[in-house]
């Protein structure tokens, strides 16, 4: 009798904690306030690999990994905290290309400054009198998806010789690729070169080209594809296996994009149709819709990213006199607006916004818009404060 009363105590007080610590934890986050996590609809193996890719995308590299021997960051993590948007803190510096001829400062380091480096090194300084950009990592989530849009849809999207008179031009950046890359189903090229997309400039032709980019520039580890030592400038054994290069950019490749919040409120229905109005939509393209992709739940997929990936000139303010491929300095890729309510989130509780993250709020990123965005910009300021909240409470639904 003893014994039972025991064990009935005993299962009392696993019960009472339990219920306890359900009361105490806080509420597991809505999928639509979380960046990470896989596209809906993957086979077992694509699953497998999502969470080897996860697994590798928070992997810190040590002396011992090949971290260096200068480098950024030690993790692909420690830049997009959660998939979201760096911020300055961790923040990055290209350099040595002031126009479109190529960067003439490779040999000093170029294109990218690695602050930091392992015990017994110096880390990099910028060259005396060298254009640079302070850039902030994007966000990575939904990134299969405009990986897998037709270069055709970027062509037809395309206006370079503004032909309808809006003031808008943009246009794809056509750049030279590395040969390790595996061309898109119908991809068109001009003059040899062909359209790459991803980066601030838009300058990394797909996502195995930007991941082994980072693995290299960002963390000074070696691959197949990208085998130069950027503290040496001498090709040496891969320190990260062909692989796992593969399961990060199918990591990156699948997983989920953002979900859009409150939808059914009012002001985000009129500020949906104030962001058009004032002609915001004509660079960030509401939807998209993609090819082939040998990843079937992303074949033929409309969605809604909020950018045409192409190059337009933002004017002087933000010219910073550095470029990379063949983009003028004073052009950027429209960014994507999905996620960016979310963004705060992983920036430490504030916004960081537009390529250095100057911008403190979103209406301090439209303020600092100029070139062909000069007239959305106008535009925004003529409206009513009650039509601004409306606007930038669509924004932040994103």
């Amino acid at each position: 009798m003893k014994m039972q009363l025991k064990v009935l105590a005993g299962i009392l007080s696993i019960v009472l904690f339990a219920i306890a610590c359900e009361k105490t934890m806080p509420p597991t986050p809505d999928e639509s306030e979380l960046l990470d996590g896989p596209i809906e609809g993957l086979n077992t193996a694509e699953q497998a690999q999502f969470l080897k890719g996860d697994e590798a995308f928070g992997d810190v590299f040590t002396i011992e990994k090949g971290l260096g021997p200068i480098f950024v960051a030690n993790q692909c993590a420690s830049c997009h905290a959660g998939d979201g948007k760096g911020s300055p803190f961790v923040r990055f510096t290209r350099f040595g290309q002031p126009d479109t001829l190529g960067n003439q400062f490779l040999s000093f380091g170029g294109p990218q400054l690695q602050h930091k480096a392992i015990p017994g090194y110096q880390p990099e300084q910028l060259p005396s009198g060298v254009t640079f950009s302070d850039l902030i990592a994007p966000a990575v989530s939904g990134l299969g998806f405009l990986d897998a849009v037709p270069d055709a849809e970027l062509v037809a999207l395309s206006d370079p010789n503004d032909a309808d008179g809006d003031g808008i031009s943009g246009r794809p950046h056509w750049n030279t690729i590395p040969n390790y890359v595996t061309l898109r189903p119908n991809s068109i090229s001009q003059n040899g070169k062909y359209i790459s997309r991803f980066g601030k400039k838009g300058g990394a032709y797909d996502l195995l080209h930007q991941t082994s980019g980072a693995y290299n520039q960002d963390m000074g580890i070696t691959s197949l594809f990208e085998p130069i030592d950027p503290y040496s400038g001498l090709e040496v054994d891969p320190e990260v296996s062909t692989q796992t290069v593969h399961d990060v950019v199918f990591y990156l490749k699948t997983l989920k994009a953002p979900i859009p919040r409150n939808q059914d409120d009012p002001d985000v229905i009129a500020g949906k149709q104030i962001f058009s109005q004032i002609q915001c939509a004509s660079c960030h393209t509401p939807t998209l819709t993609t090819g082939f992709s040998p990843i079937n739940v992303l074949s033929n997929k409309e969605f809604h990213p909020y950018t045409d990936m192409l190059l337009h000139d933002m004017g002087s303010g933000l010219d910073d006199g550095y470029t990379e491929g063949f983009a003028l300095t004073s052009e950027w890729k429209t960014p994507a607006l999905w996620g960016l309510g979310l963004s705060k989130d992983a920036q430490g509780g504030s916004y960081f916004l537009l390529h250095d993250g100057r911008a403190m709020s979103i209406e301090e990123a439209i303020l600092l818009h100029g070139g062909e965005a000069e007239q959305s910009k106008t535009n925004y300021t003529q409206l009513s404060n009650t039509e601004k909240e409306q606007l930038i409470k669509f924004l932040e639904s994103l």
